[in-house]
């Protein structure tokens, strides 16, 4: 039997991955203008509150260099800012402002609204999945 890439499952894993994904930022990106990484770093920050970029980066699978420049870009629109850490000056600590836990309500209803329309199209294999999906990132952590 030969290799079939199309029913590997870490491959179909990512394929799907990649499209429910891109799905979202469709409708993010037309909401707000924000790019992955951004959006990511922002729902980040709306659960944690004020974090380094090093925990961004652990947390929300990014590059340090993509949460940099996606913090960078949320500053200069007015979502985030950016001070040191109390007891380490060399971390730079992100915080939400007002204006971007506006954004992220707004954000919050299309997010769950999105999430709806999946768990309606997986209709009775969404349990399924999500336990599959737990037992499988338990394994990594």
């Amino acid at each position: 039997m030969s290799f079939n890439l199309d029913q590997f499952l870490p491959y179909r894993l990512s394929v799907a991955a990649s499209q429910v994904s891109r799905r979202f930022a469709a409708r993010y990106e037309t909401e707000a203008g924000l790019t992955i990484p951004e959006w990511r770093v922002l729902a980040h920050l709306n659960k944690s509150g004020p974090v380094s970029v090093r925990d961004i980066n652990a947390r929300v699978n990014l590059d340090k260099s993509m949460v940099s420049r996606a913090a960078m870009r949320l500053e200069q629109a007015g979502y985030l800012r950016k001070s040191t850490h109390d007891t380490d000056l060399r971390l730079v600590v992100l915080e939400l402002t007002e204006n971007g836990r506006e954004l992220m309500k707004r954000l919050g209803v299309i997010a769950e609204a999105f999430q709806e329309e999946l768990l309606a199209e997986l209709g009775g294999d969404a349990p399924i999945l999500r336990r599959a999906l737990e037992a499988m990132i338990r394994q990594t952590e």
